[in-house]
């Protein structure tokens, strides 16, 4: 099992770059497609992870790396797809959080003291996280049926392509608070952790 959940890590971590050449190539279903099934596999292979009691320091290491490229990797297409302040200088905060908090546990690393991910199931980080994957799913789900509306007179497609934009943009700010206020929340723990360095 701790193979199969490994796996799925890795999974994601191929699929975050297997989306770029999708988008270059203007596939947005398959695009689509591989961002949800590596999202999918995000909570899949935590939930298996927790069940079976698999959790290793190298699949630890892989899940982490696999959600920041998935999200990372992909929020950035979009900001070059979609290039308006609305949407490009939440993505550039959300990321130079990211570098942020790499750079707090990085110092921590050369101190050899750790900083590890909250381990509660609704941590705020995990939260940013979910609400991110939501935002991006919406988004390219814009993109994916956007293609389509040349051949179609549905009014499901119609009522998704006027209104997916609103709730991509709303989940976005969501993503972007949670962001903020979890990079807050590790702040507040390296100060802490900053005391027991000599």
């Amino acid at each position: 099992m701790k193979a199969f959940v490994n796996f799925l890590s890795i999974f994601r971590i191929t699929a975050a770059f297997a989306i770029i050449p999708t988008i270059m190539f203007k596939l947005p279903w398959t695009t689509l497609i591989l961002f949800v099934l590596g999202a999918i596999s995000d909570w899949f292979d935590g939930y298996l992870a927790r069940k079976y009691n698999c959790c290793s320091k190298i699949g630890g290491v892989l899940d982490h790396i696999g959600d920041k490229l998935l999200v990372c990797n992909t929020l950035i297409l979009l900001a070059i797809m979609m290039p308006t302040p609305i949407i490009v200088i939440p993505v550039i905060i959300m990321i130079a959080r990211e570098l942020y908090i790499s750079g707090l546990r990085e110092f921590l690393g050369t101190q050899k003291i750790e900083m590890p991910v909250p381990k509660a199931r609704f941590s705020m980080g995990k939260i940013k996280t979910t609400v991110q994957m939501i935002s991006i799913t919406a988004f390219l789900l814009f993109s994916a049926i956007t293609s389509m509306l040349p051949y179609t007179d549905s009014r499901l497609v119609f009522y998704l392509f006027y209104h997916l934009p609103d709730i991509a943009i709303f989940f976005l700010y969501f993503a972007l608070v949670c962001s903020l206020w979890s990079a807050t929340q590790y702040t507040f723990t390296f100060a802490e952790k900053l005391k027991k360095i000599k």
